[in-house]
């Protein structure tokens, strides 16, 4: 496929240097995610489509720095068709009608068909396409080379599935993997398995404080992201409480109130 970057041009505490959009040429012109609707993203939509119209938008999930970019999008180009897995109370903040699609649905895209891979744990709703005769996977926001993910447990989050959902992209073996932000992915193996890692020391550490006497989620956060940014902050006890929820599904911790203790 046929791929260009259009970047969101929209910076921020949780979306780094802002998000990445995938621009698909071809037959059927197609856009992998939304972003937010900068003037900037427009404008360098645009300038990939040429002279072409755009056909369709496929979104990844409904997190704002994905979807808030539909309308404008749908305002510029009224005959695009928008497609994402259906999570409503998300998407009833947009005005477009989105098309749903369902895990293991082929997509016509460009020149050749994306296939849909269910990506749950970050949102519930969250898709990766896959170009399988290309090898490469538009994964939104599975991985970000460098960083990780926060998986917000209040909004829809599970750790649980995000966790067996790295554990199917990586039996899948992309050659390639193109997330939302950030740089491409050109060892999605190794890089997956680093996450997983990451995700059972972060595991080990919790249980080691809770040991030493730690029971809220704030003291927790405070044990183990010293120097964190204040605007950081949410997002590091969201990373907690869905480790905690996932030992309480797994019998391994019990709650009282906002008091967790190993079980």
């Amino acid at each position: 496929m046929n791929t260009t970057l259009v970047f969101g041009d929209n910076p921020g505490p949780y979306t780094g240097a802002g998000n990445n959009t995938y621009f698909i040429s071809g037959k059927i012109p197609t856009l992998v995610d939304a972003a937010t609707g900068q003037p900037s993203h427009l404008d360098g939509l645009a300038g990939a489509l040429g002279a072409a119209s755009l056909t369709q938008v496929l979104v990844t999930h409904a997190h704002p720095d994905h979807a808030d970019g539909c309308d404008p999008i749908a305002a510029r180009w009224p005959t695009a068709v928008f497609r994402k897995m259906p999570w409503l109370e998300r998407d009833t903040r947009h005005s477009v009608d989105f098309q749903p699609v369902a895990d293991g649905d082929p997509i016509p895209a460009g020149d050749g068909t994306l296939r849909t891979v269910h990506t749950p744990g970050h949102a519930p709703d969250h898709l990766c396409f896959f170009d399988e005769a290309g090898g490469t996977l538009f994964c939104g926001d599975l991985v970000v080379l460098g960083s990780s993910v926060v998986i917000p447990s209040s909004r829809g989050g599970s750790l649980t599935q995000y966790l067996a959902s790295l554990r199917r992209v990586r039996d899948l073996a992309p050659a390639r993997m193109l997330p939302a932000h950030g740089s491409a992915i050109d060892a999605p193996g190794s890089v997956i398995d680093g996450y997983l890692e990451h995700r059972q020391r972060r595991e080990d550490q919790i249980i080691d404080v809770m040991r030493a006497g730690a029971r809220h989620p704030d003291v927790i956060v405070e044990r183990l992201y010293q120097g964190v940014r204040a605007e950081l902050r949410l997002l590091a006890k969201e990373s907690v409480l869905s480790h905690l929820i996932k030992l309480r599904d797994e019998g391994r911790v019990r709650v009282d109130g906002e008091e967790w203790a190993l079980s």
